[in-house]
């Protein structure tokens, strides 16, 4: 159970993570900077972790009603992170596409004006 509650708090906190994610992706349209995704990689890294204890803890045939209930609040949390997560890709996709518009180039004045401007000047 200890293995499952550490889980399902690595989950929370992926799923907390997402969330700002896609508030930043819809609010400033770009790419977020480096320290959303240097806490992705740390919560990545407690989640397999947190993944490897609950392969290595004992299985209950059948689990209990408690453990059986907290497995499903785990797999929903899952889902939604990955829900999530998907938006979040296609957020990014899209503001990848479409980028920053470049700035229009100058036109260039017609060629009698530079006279123009040229022989008042000199």
């Amino acid at each position: 159970m200890e293995a499952l509650l550490q889980h399902q708090k690595v989950c929370t906190e992926l799923h907390e993570l997402a969330l700002e994610e896609n508030q930043f992706l819809r609010q400033h349209q770009r790419t977020p900077g480096p320290d959303l995704l240097n806490r992705r990689r740390g919560l990545l890294q407690r989640l397999d972790t947190a993944l490897a204890g609950l392969r290595a803890a004992p299985r209950e045939h059948p689990p209990r009603p408690a453990l059986r209930q907290a497995l499903e609040r785990a797999g929903a949390r899952v889902l939604q992170v990955m829900q999530l997560d998907r938006e979040n890709e296609q957020l990014l996709l899209r503001h990848s596409l479409t980028g920053p518009r470049p700035a229009p180039a100058a036109a260039t004045p017609p060629s009698a004006l530079l006279r123009r401007i040229y022989q008042t000047a000199g």
